[in-house]
């Protein structure tokens, strides 16, 4: 996926998640009912992405408040950024909002 630093990015609608030991737990609600089959899990630097899909910030402010928390040079960055939009992107646990 070509990342577009305009692009805004969202939670799903039909999700449910938790913090466990450092970790984000994302479990998609299928029915009324947790999809248990399908349980997701996010490391630290995931976590902090997900934490930022607000709706309103884009993904180049997102990256910019990433480059302030982490030693990483911004190309890295933005690559990890992509990456993990993607991946959520497809599982249908975030959206794009604008």
């Amino acid at each position: 996926m070509v990342l577009e630093p305009n692009s805004v990015y969202a939670h799903g609608d039909s999700i449910v998640t938790r913090d466990l030991a450092g970790e984000k737990i994302i479990v998609p609600v299928r029915g009324k009912v947790g999809d248990l089959n399908n349980i997701y899990t996010l490391n630290a630097v995931a976590n902090d992405i997900w934490n930022l899909l607000d709706g309103q910030r884009t993904v180049a402010q997102i990256v910019a408040q990433l480059e302030e928390e982490y030693e990483i040079d911004s190309e890295t960055l933005t690559n990890d950024v992509s990456r993990t939009l993607d991946e959520l992107s497809g599982e249908g646990l975030v959206r794009r909002v604008i």
